[in-house]
């Protein structure tokens, strides 16, 4: 595998990214990403010829992808004018899936190693996409993005590896700078906030969660602007049940039979407006 030079949790962009790619390979895929099949063959030629390299098991995490494009696509439909706080981006292909207009201005964070390694591998759009290589967490990188217009903040993947103190900083920041918007993000309950330093998927990348919410509709909370809108299924979607190879929907299916496990991660959305509803 090419040497990315990324550290820590930055490496588990990786794994969510052969996903996408061995999606783009079934017959009828659930996101359909060509581009993450391209810069995953760049970064790893034999990703999918080593043992287990065409497992479908990480199905679920495009799953996620596909619910937050969806809810995305659908509020850039009603604001065309909108800001996309695009966070934690990863090599993550969203602004090429959703192809948003020039009216739409479209930030992509990360940390800088992975900004640099998205120069690399993805080709560049127009004046309209900007790439930000910053720890999310440092918010002054808020001060560079236009104000006074509707935002929408996506958040894949990101938040159970901030503190809760980070979380809600973020959150309560982003709501302040904006007069509207929509929050999306998906978040861990905390028994698997506090199971993820033994987990062994994390642990390959010395990776591990800092926060959990076992009820992520209490943020709300947090804001007197802000409002929880609702939720989307992960590891019982429909979508996956339909779509996904017959050996990964009975390995969901019992899955989801054990105690916690349906809802161990969460996609969450929420709204704001001018004024307190």
């Amino acid at each position: 595998m090419t040497d990315t030079g990324l550290i820590g949790v930055q490496k588990t962009l990786t794994p969510v990214l052969k996903a996408k790619a061995l999606d783009n390979r079934l017959p009828d895929p659930i996101l359909g990403d060509v581009y993450a099949e391209r810069v995953m063959r760049r970064l790893d030629p034999d990703y999918d010829r080593r043992r287990f390299g065409t497992s479908q098991v990480g199905l679920v995490a495009v799953v996620r992808s596909r619910a937050h494009d969806d809810w995305a696509r659908a509020f850039l439909a009603e604001h065309r004018d909108a800001v996309v706080l695009h966070l934690g981006c990863g090599l993550d292909a969203r602004v090429y899936r959703l192809d948003p207009p020039s009216t739409v201005d479209w930030y992509d964070l990360d940390y800088p190693a992975v900004i640099e390694l998205r120069r690399r591998l993805l080709p560049p759009r127009d004046q309209h996409h900007t790439l930000i290589g910053t720890d999310v967490t440092d918010l002054t990188w808020l001060e560079d993005v236009p104000r006074g217009r509707p935002v929408l903040m996506i958040a894949e993947g990101l938040v159970p590896y901030l503190t809760e103190e980070d979380v809600r900083r973020l959150l309560t920041s982003v709501v302040d700078a904006f007069p509207s918007g929509q929050i999306q993000f998906d978040t861990v309950p905390v028994w698997a906030w506090r199971f993820s330093k033994w987990d062994p998927s994390l642990r390959v990348y010395d990776a591990r969660f800092h926060c959990g919410f076992d009820v992520p509709a209490a943020l709300a909370a947090w804001h007197p602007r802000l409002e929880y809108v609702d939720e989307a299924p992960m590891n019982d979607a429909p979508i996956l049940m339909a779509k996904a190879p017959p050996g990964i929907r009975r390995l969901y299916r019992f899955m989801n039979l054990l105690p916690g496990m349906k809802r161990s991660t969460r996609i969450v959305r929420f709204r704001f407006r001018e004024t307190p509803a």
